[in-house]
């Protein structure tokens, strides 16, 4: 890790909406570029490498982070040594506030990442004198629970392009409450990582990925940029409703 001396503030900017809410609703539960600033005088900004582990589960939580540009992945390790995902955090999310002082999940950089570090006891001196700064943090931190429960709910889901036709939208989602364009869905993990994410095999994210392509649904530039060209079968597979038993085969 090495730290750098530039900054950096983003206020969203809302151009879509999505079935997951609007958009324009969640915003107000991010920080803007005022709050960030006042963050920011408590933080020093640090990077990490691609592939470079933040924290690790049980450690000790001395230090808050709010993501400025990159993405990074939340998982736990079970007794088996297999991860699994729980969340992915992109620009201005917040990671690492912890109830009893512990990290409850690993963090692990999936792309280069920049974020300010916020030391635990500045930020809870910040917050006694500045209360609405923590009701603006604790309303981002509900926004972040919400996606876990949507996480969740994805999960109940039985067929595989289901899984995968909710996952692109909840991406095609964050990428409008963060004020980005929405014509194409970047996926910056590794299908392994959708894979943990999701409770599928690689080959059937794989499968599931070439169905969509095949089918017209979705078209692909690249393994990390995709566009949704049909949309109306797009929002069948999400609703898991009218997918033939050849493309919708069960999660594998």
């Amino acid at each position: 890790m090495k730290a750098a001396v530039s900054n950096d503030g983003h206020g969203p900017a809302i151009r879509a909406v999505d079935p997951w809410g609007s958009p324009r609703e969640k915003a107000r539960q991010l920080l803007n570029e005022e709050e960030r600033a006042r963050l920011a005088g408590l933080a020093t900004i640090v990077q990490f490498r691609k592939g470079e582990e933040i924290y690790r589960e049980g450690q000790r939580a001395d230090a808050a982070f709010n993501i400025i540009t990159g993405v990074v992945k939340a998982y736990k390790t079970a007794a088996d040594n297999s991860k699994h995902i729980t969340a992915f955090l992109f620009s201005s999310d917040v990671f690492g506030l912890s109830e009893g002082g512990w990290c409850a999940n690993s963090i692990k950089a999936i792309t280069p990442v920049t974020a300010y570090r916020l030391p635990v006891r500045a930020l809870r001196s910040q917050f006694l004198n500045d209360p609405g700064l923590e009701f603006h943090v604790i309303c981002k931190l509900i926004h972040d629970l919400r996606q876990t429960q949507h996480h969740a709910f994805i999960l109940t889901r039985r067929h595989a392009l289901s899984k995968i036709s909710m996952f692109l939208q909840l991406l095609e989602y964050l990428q409008a409450v963060r004020g980005e364009q929405t014509t194409i869905i970047y996926l910056p993990m590794k299908r392994s990582d959708i894979a943990e994410y999701l409770g599928m095999s690689v080959e059937a994210v794989s499968r599931a990925f070439g169905d969509l392509t095949t089918r017209g649904i979705v078209k692909s530039r690249d393994r990390q940029h995709l566009e949704i060209v049909d949309r109306s079968t797009f929002d069948k597979m999400v609703g898991d409703t009218s997918i033939s038993p050849a493309a919708g085969s069960t999660t594998q």
